[in-house]
Protein backbone atom coordinates (compact mmCIF):
# COMPACT_ATOMS: atom_id res chain seq x y z
CA UNK A 1 0.00 0.00 0.00
CA UNK A 2 1.26 3.36 -1.08
CA UNK A 3 1.45 6.29 1.45
CA UNK A 4 -1.19 8.37 -0.72
CA UNK A 5 -3.27 5.32 -0.79
CA UNK A 6 -6.48 5.84 1.03
CA UNK A 7 -6.98 3.41 4.25
CA UNK A 8 -10.02 2.10 2.68
CA UNK A 9 -9.48 2.03 -0.59
CA UNK A 10 -10.90 -0.91 -2.67
CA UNK A 11 -8.12 -2.87 -2.79
CA UNK A 12 -8.24 -2.44 1.14
CA UNK A 13 -11.94 -2.91 1.46
CA UNK A 14 -11.20 -6.01 -0.23
CA UNK A 15 -9.36 -7.50 2.36
CA UNK A 16 -12.40 -7.07 4.64
CA UNK A 17 -14.96 -8.46 2.78
CA UNK A 18 -14.01 -10.98 0.23
CA UNK A 19 -13.23 -13.56 3.25
CA UNK A 20 -17.02 -13.31 3.79
CA UNK A 21 -17.98 -15.03 1.08
CA UNK A 22 -15.77 -15.79 -2.16
CA UNK A 23 -12.72 -16.38 -0.36
CA UNK A 24 -14.47 -17.46 3.10
CA UNK A 25 -11.59 -19.66 5.45
CA UNK A 26 -14.19 -22.72 6.01
CA UNK A 27 -16.27 -22.50 2.91
CA UNK A 28 -13.71 -21.98 0.48
CA UNK A 29 -10.48 -22.85 2.25
CA UNK A 30 -11.97 -25.60 4.56
CA UNK A 31 -9.91 -24.35 7.31
CA UNK A 32 -10.48 -23.91 11.33
CA UNK A 33 -13.21 -26.78 10.95
CA UNK A 34 -12.35 -28.87 14.07
CA UNK A 35 -13.48 -25.40 16.26
CA UNK A 36 -16.84 -24.82 13.83
CA UNK A 37 -17.48 -28.20 15.80
CA UNK A 38 -16.61 -27.84 19.13
CA UNK A 39 -17.89 -24.43 20.21
CA UNK A 40 -21.28 -24.20 18.19
CA UNK A 41 -23.68 -25.63 20.73
CA UNK A 42 -25.03 -22.38 21.54
CA UNK A 43 -24.43 -19.08 20.08
CA UNK A 44 -22.73 -17.31 23.19
CA UNK A 45 -19.44 -19.27 23.30
CA UNK A 46 -19.44 -19.15 19.48
CA UNK A 47 -19.53 -15.56 19.14
CA UNK A 48 -17.12 -15.38 22.24
CA UNK A 49 -14.45 -17.57 20.04
CA UNK A 50 -15.25 -15.64 16.96
CA UNK A 51 -14.36 -12.50 18.75
CA UNK A 52 -11.40 -14.14 20.31
CA UNK A 53 -9.86 -15.31 16.66
CA UNK A 54 -10.74 -12.37 15.12
CA UNK A 55 -8.61 -10.87 17.74
CA UNK A 56 -5.75 -13.00 17.61
CA UNK A 57 -5.63 -12.65 14.01
CA UNK A 58 -5.56 -9.04 13.48
CA UNK A 59 -2.90 -8.04 15.96
CA UNK A 60 -0.84 -11.75 15.06
CA UNK A 61 -1.06 -10.49 11.40
CA UNK A 62 0.44 -6.66 12.29
CA UNK A 63 3.24 -7.79 14.41
CA UNK A 64 4.37 -10.55 12.02
CA UNK A 65 4.25 -7.83 9.77
CA UNK A 66 6.40 -5.14 11.55
CA UNK A 67 8.55 -7.86 12.18
CA UNK A 68 8.78 -9.36 8.52
CA UNK A 69 11.64 -8.00 7.43
CA UNK A 70 13.76 -8.83 10.76
CA UNK A 71 12.50 -12.56 10.80
CA UNK A 72 15.52 -14.88 9.61
CA UNK A 73 13.26 -17.23 7.22
CA UNK A 74 14.71 -20.60 9.24
CA UNK A 75 12.87 -19.46 12.57
CA UNK A 76 9.80 -17.96 10.86
CA UNK A 77 7.35 -20.57 12.18
CA UNK A 78 8.94 -20.51 15.51
CA UNK A 79 8.61 -17.09 16.07
CA UNK A 80 4.88 -16.79 14.22
CA UNK A 81 4.04 -19.55 17.16
CA UNK A 82 5.28 -17.45 19.79
CA UNK A 83 3.71 -14.41 18.76
CA UNK A 84 0.77 -16.08 18.63
CA UNK A 85 0.45 -18.04 21.41
CA UNK A 86 1.93 -14.68 23.67
CA UNK A 87 -1.93 -13.01 22.22
CA UNK A 88 -3.63 -16.20 22.85
CA UNK A 89 -2.78 -16.40 26.63
CA UNK A 90 -3.67 -12.58 26.77
CA UNK A 91 -7.25 -13.72 25.33
CA UNK A 92 -7.63 -16.72 27.88
CA UNK A 93 -7.43 -14.35 31.06
CA UNK A 94 -9.13 -11.59 29.70
CA UNK A 95 -12.10 -14.56 29.05
CA UNK A 96 -11.32 -15.60 32.61
CA UNK A 97 -11.91 -12.42 34.11
CA UNK A 98 -14.66 -10.87 32.32
CA UNK A 99 -16.87 -14.13 31.59
CA UNK A 100 -15.62 -16.65 32.92
CA UNK A 101 -18.75 -18.74 32.36
CA UNK A 102 -18.43 -18.99 28.82
CA UNK A 103 -14.18 -19.18 29.06
CA UNK A 104 -15.28 -22.54 31.17
CA UNK A 105 -17.52 -23.96 28.35
CA UNK A 106 -14.51 -22.99 25.99
CA UNK A 107 -12.37 -25.09 27.67
CA UNK A 108 -9.29 -25.94 25.74
CA UNK A 109 -10.54 -24.55 22.58
CA UNK A 110 -9.13 -21.05 23.62
CA UNK A 111 -5.76 -22.71 23.48
CA UNK A 112 -6.12 -24.70 20.83
CA UNK A 113 -6.19 -21.22 19.15
CA UNK A 114 -2.53 -21.62 18.77
CA UNK A 115 -2.69 -24.23 16.13
CA UNK A 116 -5.45 -22.79 14.13
CA UNK A 117 -4.22 -23.61 10.49
CA UNK A 118 -6.59 -20.13 9.44
CA UNK A 119 -4.13 -18.25 11.64
CA UNK A 120 -0.83 -19.67 10.77
CA UNK A 121 -1.98 -19.49 6.81
CA UNK A 122 -2.35 -15.63 7.33
CA UNK A 123 0.54 -15.16 8.85
CA UNK A 124 2.43 -17.04 6.30
CA UNK A 125 0.46 -15.86 3.22
CA UNK A 126 -0.39 -12.09 3.89
CA UNK A 127 1.59 -10.68 6.79
CA UNK A 128 5.45 -11.70 5.53
CA UNK A 129 4.76 -9.93 2.64
CA UNK A 130 2.57 -6.94 3.45
CA UNK A 131 2.78 -4.05 5.17
CA UNK A 132 0.50 -3.80 9.08
CA UNK A 133 -2.46 -1.52 7.64
CA UNK A 134 -2.93 -4.11 4.64
CA UNK A 135 -2.01 -6.98 7.42
CA UNK A 136 -4.70 -5.52 10.04
CA UNK A 137 -7.11 -5.61 7.73
CA UNK A 138 -6.50 -8.99 6.44
CA UNK A 139 -6.65 -10.44 9.88
CA UNK A 140 -10.11 -8.69 10.75
CA UNK A 141 -11.60 -10.07 6.96
CA UNK A 142 -10.22 -13.28 7.54
CA UNK A 143 -11.87 -13.68 11.16
CA UNK A 144 -14.77 -12.24 10.72
CA UNK A 145 -15.58 -14.80 8.04
CA UNK A 146 -14.79 -17.54 10.18
CA UNK A 147 -16.78 -16.23 12.99
CA UNK A 148 -20.15 -15.58 10.47
CA UNK A 149 -19.59 -19.59 9.83
CA UNK A 150 -19.46 -19.89 13.17
CA UNK A 151 -22.51 -17.72 14.29
CA UNK A 152 -24.63 -19.44 11.81
CA UNK A 153 -23.93 -22.90 12.52
CA UNK A 154 -23.97 -22.03 16.49
CA UNK A 155 -27.62 -20.23 15.50
CA UNK A 156 -29.37 -23.92 13.95
CA UNK A 157 -27.61 -26.20 16.40
CA UNK A 158 -29.39 -23.77 19.42
CA UNK A 159 -32.13 -23.27 18.07
CA UNK A 160 -33.20 -26.18 16.91
CA UNK A 161 -31.23 -28.12 19.72
CA UNK A 162 -31.93 -26.38 22.69
CA UNK A 163 -35.14 -24.15 21.11
CA UNK A 164 -33.02 -21.14 22.85
CA UNK A 165 -30.80 -18.31 21.33
CA UNK A 166 -27.87 -17.00 23.08
CA UNK A 167 -29.53 -18.77 26.41
CA UNK A 168 -32.73 -17.08 26.02
CA UNK A 169 -35.80 -19.49 25.31
CA UNK A 170 -37.38 -18.33 21.97
CA UNK A 171 -40.00 -21.22 21.23
CA UNK A 172 -43.36 -21.00 23.44
CA UNK A 173 -44.13 -23.43 25.94
CA UNK A 174 -47.22 -24.61 24.45
CA UNK A 175 -45.58 -25.72 21.26
CA UNK A 176 -44.07 -28.70 23.46
CA UNK A 177 -45.40 -32.23 23.27
CA UNK A 178 -44.84 -32.40 26.76
CA UNK A 179 -47.69 -29.51 26.97
CA UNK A 180 -50.09 -30.97 24.44
CA UNK A 181 -48.24 -28.99 21.40
CA UNK A 182 -46.25 -30.93 18.77
CA UNK A 183 -42.83 -29.53 19.06
CA UNK A 184 -39.86 -31.37 20.48
CA UNK A 185 -36.40 -30.22 20.70
CA UNK A 186 -34.25 -32.38 18.60
CA UNK A 187 -31.27 -34.08 20.43
CA UNK A 188 -29.40 -34.67 17.65
CA UNK A 189 -28.36 -30.84 17.29
CA UNK A 190 -26.34 -30.67 19.78
CA UNK A 191 -23.96 -33.28 18.70
CA UNK A 192 -20.35 -32.95 17.04
CA UNK A 193 -21.89 -35.08 14.17
CA UNK A 194 -24.44 -32.63 13.33
CA UNK A 195 -22.08 -29.96 13.21
CA UNK A 196 -20.30 -31.32 10.80
CA UNK A 197 -23.34 -32.02 8.91
CA UNK A 198 -24.65 -28.50 8.62
CA UNK A 199 -21.22 -26.63 8.11
CA UNK A 200 -21.77 -29.64 5.09
CA UNK A 201 -24.25 -27.68 4.15
CA UNK A 202 -23.83 -24.32 4.29
CA UNK A 203 -20.33 -25.23 1.95
CA UNK A 204 -22.72 -27.31 -0.09
CA UNK A 205 -25.42 -23.54 -0.55
CA UNK A 206 -22.32 -21.34 -0.51
CA UNK A 207 -20.47 -23.62 -3.93
CA UNK A 208 -23.92 -23.56 -5.40
CA UNK A 209 -24.54 -19.70 -4.92
CA UNK A 210 -20.76 -19.68 -6.47
CA UNK A 211 -19.97 -21.89 -9.29
CA UNK A 212 -16.71 -20.24 -10.01
CA UNK A 213 -15.17 -21.72 -7.20
CA UNK A 214 -15.94 -25.12 -8.05
CA UNK A 215 -14.60 -24.42 -11.84
CA UNK A 216 -11.97 -22.36 -10.42
CA UNK A 217 -11.83 -19.44 -12.21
Amino acid sequence: MSEKEPLFSPKNRKLIFNPLSKENPITVQVLGICSALAVTVKMKPAFVMSVSVIAVLALANVIVSLLRNTIPNRIRIIVQLVVIALLVILVDQLLKAYVYDVSKQLSVFVGLIITNCIIMGRLEAFALGNKPWASFLDGIGNGAGYGLILMIVAFFRELLGSGSIFGYHVIPDAWYIKNGGFYENNGLMVLSPMALIVVGVIIWVHRSRNRDLIEGK
